[in-house]
């Protein structure tokens, strides 16, 4: 088998590496709008602050058979520091858009999030030195316009919930920066049980002062939230291990779809003009940053392969 696989094309190689990379992204796409969708309903009864905390602590049990088989190894690193404020910013990522998926449409919150690779690269380019140039520059200005035209500050649609999903794409774009420089000395394991390992006490800190001992009923969708949400995270990473940012970008937008979707059939919410409008430019203008760097990367081999991050 493993013959065949070596005699193939590389062509053939990379069409079918392609295609299951994409299957992987539209799976972890639909997590990712399933988990909302749980999210949002909890929220009615749980703070979404404690469950975070949740999420992260039946993340560890979903990543424990990990641990098992390779014990402590993966852990061994000398970047402690950095995985540490990398957790703070994912943690402070999903408060905010969990609060944010309480209080504003799903399809809403999610078009908001795609904006999180339009903050990467500024901050990229900012604190790791990564170039942007006119066409990269123009592209942001239409991404960040779509992000206003969901927002759209100063009219009725804008709110608390609209700001905090701003808020939380930034802080989810924050953590892109710290994979991308812990990505060069530490493997995709280390970094998925740190995040989890981390984020669990210091969500738990957070929910401290919101904190209602949830239902067995409760318990059991905080439960699948946790384990669904590792699965998905792990869809993800595996299909950017596959293929290049740009092979996949069009499968993430299939969240906003899914979302749509999940919130109509769930809770009757219809998705208006301005959030398909203003999602469709924020993936426009990702879609064309990811293409750019693919085609810089081809001028220059030798370069890094930067790792993104959900």
């Amino acid at each position: 088998m493993m013959r065949w696989i070596a005699s193939r094309p590389e062509s053939s190689r990379e069409s079918s590496d392609a295609l299951v990379a994409i299957g992987f992204m539209v799976i972890a796409a639909l997590v990712n709008a399933s988990v909302g969708a749980m999210v949002k309903h909890l929220s009615a009864d749980l703070h979404p602050f404690e469950m975070v905390f949740f999420r992260a602590l039946f993340g560890i049990v979903t990543l424990s058979p990990l641990l098992l088989r390779h014990g402590l190894r993966p852990l061994r690193t000398r970047h402690f520091r950095l995985y540490f404020f990398r957790a703070c910013f994912a943690v402070s990522a999903l408060l905010m858009t969990w609060m944010a998926l309480s209080m504003a449409p799903l399809a809403k919150v999610t078009a908001i999030s795609f904006s999180q690779p339009l903050f990467a690269s500024i901050l990229a380019a900012i604190f790791i030195g990564e170039a942007i140039r006119l066409r990269r520059i123009s592209a942001l200005v239409i991404g960040f316009l779509g992000t206003l035209i969901i927002v759209r500050p100063g009219s009725a649609a804008f709110d608390t919930g609209s700001l905090l999903a701003v808020g939380g794409a930034a802080c989810a774009a924050s953590t892109v920066i710290f994979i991308r420089i812990l990505s060069r000395t530490d493997s995709v394991l280390t970094l998925t049980l740190y995040s989890a390992l981390l984020g669990a006490p210091l969500s738990f800190i957070a929910a401290i002062g919101f904190w209602k001992t949830p239902t067995l009923e409760e318990l059991g969708w905080l439960a699948v939230i946790g384990c669904v949400s590792a699965i998905g995270q792990l869809c993800f990473t595996q299909a950017y291990k596959l293929v290049d940012v740009a092979t996949v970008a069009p499968a993430t937008f299939t969240r906003l779809i899914w979302a749509a979707v999940i919130g109509y059939v769930v809770f009757a919410e219809i998705p208006d003009r301005w959030t398909w409008s203003g999602g469709a430019l924020i993936f426009a203008a990702v879609t064309y940053i990811a293409l750019r760097e693919r085609a810089l990367k081809r001028d220059q081999p030798d370069s890094a392969t930067p790792v993104p991050h959900a």
